[in-house]
């Protein structure tokens, strides 16, 4: 779950140091990879009992807000282009 979440903001800035808006777009689309690979593994914790439900639940809506904004940054960088 670290790696993963760790993931998120490392792609996002390393597509920053990237040339043009392809590149950083196409790094925010792994970012949300890595986001989605956290929202599984956030549910097999909950399934496993490492986690509670309440806690499946924040982490879950966290990581689904997190998506939302990358779509939404996604889709703004190749309307641009």
């Amino acid at each position: 779950m670290r790696r993963a979440a760790s993931s998120i903001p490392s792609n996002i800035a390393e597509g920053c140091r990237r040339e043009g808006d392809a590149e950083l777009s196409r790094f925010c689309l792994m970012a949300r990879g890595s986001a989605s690979e956290l929202e599984y593994q956030i549910l097999l914790a909950r399934d496993l009992n490492i986690i509670e439900s309440r806690q499946h639940e924040q982490l879950t809506q966290q990581a689904v807000e997190i998506k939302r904004m990358l779509t939404v940054f996604v889709q703004k960088l190749n309307a641009e282009r």
